[in-house]
């Protein structure tokens, strides 16, 4: 079973986020919380837990995961960031946006996608993965918990009831409740900036503010 650890939102206990960091750094598998939808995350640094995560995901070796950055800053190192592609993701970081972009060397193979050589990346709006990411020092594997199996849950409970043996560690907070409804439909908004114009490819959350700046 999964250890679950209650963090406070706001402000997060600095020695549960330390719980969770030393976790990740083993090579655990976690289910967050985080400004979009549940998601399944570990170390962008740990091969073997990337690749539970794509076995629990049904993820062939071709599809890219996505990860989570601290900063605009930060993406600089695992992206090649044309001038044009900084503009806008300064007026979108932090916030529900996930952008594909030409990867480093930095970002290990099982992340990318390996014909285009490109990756996803987001910088959460949210306290809880900004607290674990200080804390971990890398980027943070931020891939949905829905594992597309037919079986989706409706609400969080039946969310942690059916990862509870697949994950090592659950972080909740008290925004987190069992009867709470697990909708996908807040996933992030996807933007391709790996062309010379960007081009919006998944309508999620803050789709309009993207378009707003595309114009």
């Amino acid at each position: 079973m999964a250890q679950t650890l209650y963090l406070h939102s706001k402000n997060p206990q600095p020695e549960r986020v330390d719980t969770v960091v030393g976790a990740l750094r083993g090579g655990a598998v976690l289910l967050y919380p985080t400004d979009t939808v549940w998601a399944i995350g570990c170390d962008l640094n740990s091969k073997s837990a990337i690749e539970r995560v794509r076995r629990l995901k049904r993820l062939a070796n071709d599809k890219p995961l996505t990860f989570l950055c601290p900063s605009l800053s930060n993406i600089a190192a695992y992206a090649n960031v044309s001038d044009q592609a900084y503009r806008l993701m300064r007026h979108l970081i932090p916030g529900p946006f996930t952008f594909l972009l030409p990867a480093t060397k930095l970002v290990p193979r099982l992340v990318l996608n390996p014909k285009r050589k490109t990756t996803g990346i987001r910088v959460p709006d949210h306290i809880l993965c900004q607290a674990l990411l200080a804390g971990l020092g890398n980027p943070l594997i931020s891939t949905s918990a829905h594992l597309g199996d037919g079986s989706e849950p409706e609400l969080e409970v039946e969310l942690f009831e059916g990862l509870d043996r697949l994950v090592d560690v659950i972080v909740r907070t008290e925004e987190t409740s069992p009867d709470t409804s697990v909708s996908s439909a807040h996933v992030s908004t996807v933007i391709d900036l790996t062309a010379d114009e960007p081009v919006i490819v998944r309508q999620g959350l803050g789709w309009e503010q993207a378009t707003s700046f595309l114009k």
